[in-house]
């Protein structure tokens, strides 16, 4: 990959990003020597709702169609055994105009699909797949105009793919960086620290207080044993460990719900009790050092939050 074509990578907001790197993905799954558009057209539409997905609803287009266009294209290139797949010469000509697009005629920070589908709109021999034609059908003009639907649906919306970016991104702070002081005068994680707890981790005391957590019984001596443990004034980081379906996930709930209810000792009150998902934290990852770069995102977070974690 040329220097260019990394400037130009870095410009794709995080939704394209990681249907990029999924296409990447598929592409190698499928022993093709090159990521093509229609790669990335088809992780675009299976990723949620991106632009595409909500213009392709306001249209009423026949998804299952394109979908399995796509794939029926996919299904014609040839296998070839090689090493990591590179970019395909319309793709990245795709992605130089659709920053064009971007850049200059709207005068954003970063490329969403909206701006990929008026660069095939403007250079559709770009598109090779003849099932992909509803992309096509719309002029720019049209485009334009439905950026006030995309930017109220859409998974895509500014508001989102800057708290994901956020998440994504590396953080190298300070104790005293990691953390600002809110309106109310509390100390309270920064904003990138923040959304990356959020995207990867499910807290579960506030599912507690909102009573989405139903009652533990039959538990409440492992759980006075845990509240014991993470009580002691001198403790190493105590883990959880047990074979699958003993009831690992039952004990931190019981002990979330014990935290919502205040029944625990005051050291714990402010105790938020989280999970990893491991799930999230691996999705779209396809960049060298991603996922790492999330986890130690995700444990700066909780070392640096103002109140105590137990992830």
């Amino acid at each position: 990959m040329t220097t260019h074509s990394a400037h130009l990578l870095r410009r794709l907001n995080p939704y394209c990003a990681q249907a990029l790197a999924g296409a990447a993905t598929l592409c190698q799954t499928r022993a093709h020597a090159e990521i093509t558009v229609e790669h990335w057209l088809l992780k675009l539409l299976e990723q949620g709702e991106g632009d595409i997905t909500v213009i392709a609803r306001r249209y009423e287009w026949d998804m299952d169609s394109l979908w399995q266009g796509l794939l029926a294209y996919l299904d014609t290139l040839p296998r070839t055994v090689q090493g990591k797949p590179q970019l395909s010469a319309a793709l990245q000509q795709l992605i130089k105009s659709a920053w064009l697009d971007a850049s200059l005629q709207e005068n954003a920070d970063a490329v969403r699909s909206v701006h990929l589908m008026a660069a095939l709109i403007n250079s559709p021999s770009l598109l090779a797949a003849d099932a992909a034609w509803p992309l096509l059908s719309l002029s720019t003009t049209q485009l334009h105009r439905l950026l006030p639907l995309l930017d109220s649906q859409s998974d895509e919306r500014p508001e989102i793919q800057q708290a994901a970016a956020l998440a994504d991104s590396p953080v190298n702070l300070t104790d005293e960086a990691a953390t600002v002081t809110s309106a109310s005068g509390q100390p309270q994680l920064n904003d990138a620290l923040q959304a990356a707890l959020d995207k990867f981790t499910l807290d579960v005391t506030a599912k507690a207080r909102a009573n989405q957590i139903d009652p533990i019984f039959g538990r409440d001596s492992e759980i006075r044993q845990m509240i014991d443990i993470l009580s002691r004034r001198r403790k190493n980081n105590p883990i959880l460990v047990g074979e699958p379906g003993v009831g690992k996930t039952a004990l931190v709930e019981g002990l979330a719900l014990r935290i919502a209810e205040g029944n625990v000792p005051d050291s714990l009150k402010t105790v938020s009790v989280r999970t990893l998902d491991l799930g999230l934290l691996q999705a779209g990852a396809g960049v060298k050092g991603e996922f790492e770069q999330r986890l130690k995102n995700v444990i700066e977070a909780v070392q640096q939050s103002p109140s105590p974690v137990l992830l």
